[in-house]
């Protein structure tokens, strides 16, 4: 049986990383039977030193769009038989563009936004008795405001940061439009990351201005209900 290793519930979220819900979300459209394990430790246990990554047997698969590539591969399942090539290239692309822009407007929106990171802070370390509840929150932060200026996001104004995010939720609207899932009426395997980082922000226990802004698209929000009510109630 699969083993998907994440951090755990979260903020409200099946996960608090839209990577590991996108791999959960995709387990449960592929009706793959899998067990959780779930802590932060297992970063620890990563090849990649970060999560999702997965046992299957002798095999473990890290990085959720290799996971995704492996599950599709062994056990033949193919969620995008009913798109055209065209549209396959653009669920691509569009996964790529929330991997690599959208998350990091996450992460910033949780780890450097003042007000947000003392709301993370609780969520995160809650239970860490003193004085490790305050020496690892500071380190980690310090690492991910590093790691977020090296990427670029925080050399942009707070304004500007939710400007980026405000258009990706707006293509995203526009593109979903008045359909049940992204790409018609029938699921594909995009749907597993557009719910995922959706939901990040729809679902998610904070409040921030660009969560705000997210709930703002009314079909967004009823798409990730959708979802949620499809695949884990």
């Amino acid at each position: 049986m699969v083993k998907l290793y994440g951090f755990g519930k979260n903020l409200g979220l099946i996960d608090p990383s839209p990577f590991v819900a996108k791999v959960h979300t995709f387990l449960r459209m592929a009706n793959i039977e899998y067990d959780t394990i779930s802590s932060p430790r297992n970063i620890g246990k990563s090849p990649k030193g970060k999560l999702p990554f997965i046992e299957d047997g002798e095999k473990t698969i890290a990085d959720s769009q290799l996971i995704i590539d492996y599950l599709v591969n062994k056990y033949s399942i193919d969620l995008d038989a009913h798109l055209s090539k065209q549209d396959q290239a653009l669920a691509y692309l569009l996964t790529k563009s929330l991997d690599e822009n959208l998350y990091w407007c996450l992460v910033w929106s949780r780890w450097q936004h003042e007000a947000t990171w003392q709301l993370t802070k609780k969520a995160f370390f809650k239970g860490i008795p003193f004085p490790f509840s305050y020496v690892i929150p500071k380190s980690l932060r310090k690492k991910v405001i590093k790691t977020l200026y090296a990427q670029g996001i925080s050399r942009h104004s707070e304004a500007e940061i939710i400007a980026i995010a405000k258009k990706s939720f707006q293509a995203l609207s526009d593109l979903l439009a008045d359909k049940s899932y992204f790409f018609g009426d029938k699921v594909c395997s995009f749907d597993a990351t557009a719910f995922a980082f959706i939901s990040s922000f729809t679902m998610a226990q904070l409040d921030n201005e660009i969560n705000e802004v997210a709930k703002s698209f009314s079909n967004l929000v009823a798409y990730a209900d959708r979802m949620q009510a499809k695949y884990y109630q």
